[in-house]
């Protein structure tokens, strides 16, 4: 492509799919949510949530691509025809196109990134990347220096900057085999295996039901079975992914200004 084709949005999805280690599934979130694929772009910012604040925030720094991992109306999938559109969504949506923001949803084509984009950003935010032992799909399996549960848990908050973050077991627990697993894979089906086969012995993760992972490692414990468990919370555990794949983009469009925005963490804990 000669470097006085403007680059359109379209080009810049191009680029994010061409990487896939395995195709879209067939009922895929990602998509053009606003927007033009023709449109050219004058700068872009990837968010893993694209809120109002800071799809404004991206228009005032004069970007109008904004890549968002999550939907732009509050569900993972896309409200269906048939389905009234509601008060804050349709406000939101004038809202967005009143400022002629382009928005992609990202979601599905960087988790199928060999490997895993949003893993491997949080890796590397923690300084872990040197202690991989193995990527698998939806886990990345790790070999720390020994540690205690507490001790790599303020580790954790001291790198990503966290206020807070939650642990299932003994503080004191030396820990050294860790599961990563990002966003919503903390649930029992992928991590109690990991715990069971002795894949690891401590998980860092997302979130999860709270009934399963949370409470099998409580009474792992109380068997004598010891294991431990991170959560993080799931923007902050895919936060560093979309930051990564900002970096990456720089490098690809180094014609256009990118950039990543964070949102303020959603909860407060009184």
């Amino acid at each position: 492509m000669s470097h006085r084709e403007p680059v359109t949005v379209r080009t810049v999805i191009d680029s994010l799919l061409r990487p896939l280690a395995s195709p879209l599934p067939e009922n895929t979130s990602d998509r053009l949510l606003i927007g033009d694929l023709d449109a050219p772009v004058t700068g872009i910012v990837t968010a893993f949530m694209p809120t109002l604040s800071v799809i404004e925030r991206a228009a005032e720094s004069g970007a109008n691509l904004v890549i968002g991992h999550e939907g732009l109306f509050f569900s993972h999938h896309e409200r269906k025809e048939e389905v009234p559109e509601g008060r804050i969504a349709a406000l939101k949506r004038q809202k967005i196109e009143a400022l002629g923001m382009n928005v992609f949803r990202f979601h599905d084509g960087l988790h199928r990134y060999a490997p895993d984009g949003v893993t491997e950003g949080l890796i590397r935010a923690l300084g872990w990347t040197s202690h991989v032992r193995e990527q698998r799909p939806e886990a990345a399996l790790l070999t720390l220096p020994e540690a205690s549960l507490e001790e790599i848990a303020a580790e954790i908050k001291q790198r990503l900057g966290l206020a807070s973050l939650r642990i299932v077991g003994d503080p004191a627990m030396r820990c050294s085999r860790t599961g990563v697993l990002v966003g919503y894979r903390g649930g029992g089906e992928a991590v109690i295996p990991l715990l069971e086969r002795g894949d690891a012995d401590l998980i860092v993760c997302g979130e999860g039901p709270e009934w399963e992972t949370p409470e099998y490692v409580r009474e792992a414990n109380r068997l004598g079975r010891p294991c431990g468990l991170i959560v993080l919370g799931h923007a902050e555990s895919e936060v560093p992914g979309m930051q990564l794949l900002a970096e990456r983009l720089a490098e690809q469009f180094p014609g256009l200004p990118v950039s990543h925005l964070r949102e303020n963490a959603i909860f407060r804990t009184l």
